[in-house]
């Protein structure tokens, strides 16, 4: 027996019933010999891990753009932090926890430039439209290895897929992702509010601290502990009404007092407008694109216009500066 069998087998005895076995996947796109150690979530956490659209997230905004100081949160430390309360959840319920690994550290691998600002600006200049939850599958069906893909299980990309809020994914740890990722935001970003002296804890509406508590290790405990409880031993995941309701009070109070603040926000329109720049610029010289975008177009027959999306799309903040000033800014020359 390999160690993969065994790891398999033990995931029968040891995982709820309501859990994703590894050895029940649906499998990939493509067939591929098993590993004799990794199951396919464990394989799949691996190349998420591993692939370049990963490594970019540290560069990328996740609420404050371009902030003065090392602590504020980045897209990838966003994406561990949803990884950790979702494997905390996982693990309590019995669930799959390599599956929830590899949803939660994928989820955001689509993500634009400056955050929400690059993702609402190509959505408007695309003709097809673009949304980062689409991307991100997109980046592990397509973009990654030369058009290759990272040919993922249909579990995780499904859960990449549907973590947003009007979604549902088909497996128990894709919704423990979905809502990890609004306990990690909404929670992070009041802490990084509070240290960029947006908001103090006290700002925060009472009726929702009292139920969910006056410290984001408070909260976290919170929202952690009711999703675990009245969820246990179901085949939904699911939390009691009055956490619910207060999460979502306070995710609504975050968007009136912190997402429009123009304290956080006040460069979004630079931003926005630069990444439309960057798109029409492109559009219209379409052999200013790398090889490997040219290839997408000349070679697989993606339309122009998603590849554009592409590159944009997967630039991380400090990039794409350096390629608007490239293309739009003077520069002095001499003999």
């Amino acid at each position: 027996m390999t160690i993969r069998e065994s790891i398999e087998n033990n995931e029968k005895i040891l995982l709820s019933p309501y859990a994703s076995h590894s050895a029940d996947s649906l499998g990939r796109d493509r067939e591929e010999e098993p590993c004799d150690m990794r199951t396919v979530y464990q394989r799949d956490r691996d190349r998420i891990i591993h692939c370049k659209a990963f490594r970019r997230l540290k560069h990328k905004t996740q609420v404050f753009l371009a902030p003065e100081g090392d602590h504020y949160r980045t897209r990838l430390t966003h994406t561990l932090e949803v990884s950790q309360i979702a494997r905390s959840i996982s693990r309590s319920l019995r669930l799959n926890e390599d599956l929830t690994e590899s949803i939660a550290l994928g989820h955001d691998l689509g993500h634009t430039p400056f955050g929400h600002a690059g993702e609402r600006a190509l959505d408007e200049v695309c003709k097809y439209g673009f949304a980062h939850y689409e991307q991100s599958v997109r980046v592990v069906e397509l973009l990654e290895k030369d058009g290759l893909g990272l040919n993922l299980t249909k579990e995780v990309r499904d859960g990449m897929l549907n973590h947003r809020t009007t979604a549902n994914p088909s497996t128990l740890e894709g919704k423990v992702v979905r809502l990890s990722d609004k306990i990690a935001y909404i929670n992070h970003d009041i802490d990084d509010a509070i240290r960029a002296n947006i908001l103090v804890e006290d700002d925060i509406p009472k009726k929702y601290r009292d139920v969910l508590g006056n410290s984001t290790k408070l909260r976290l405990d919170t929202l952690i502990r009711d999703i675990v409880n009245n969820s246990m031993d179901k085949p939904d995941i699911i939390m009691s009404k009055a956490v619910e309701e207060a999460m979502k009070g306070l995710r609504t109070f975050l968007f009136q007092e912190l997402y429009k603040n123009p304290v956080a926000k006040g460069q979004e329109y630079k931003a926005s407008s630069m990444i439309k720049e960057l798109y029409n610029y492109y559009l219209s010289n379409i052999n200013k694109l790398p090889e490997e975008f040219l290839h997408l177009i000349y070679d697989l027959n993606e339309e122009p216009e998603r590849v554009v999306c592409d590159y944009i799309a997967g630039m991380s903040d400090q990039y794409s500066v350096k390629k608007f000033e490239e293309e739009f800014v003077p520069r002095f020359w001499k003999y």
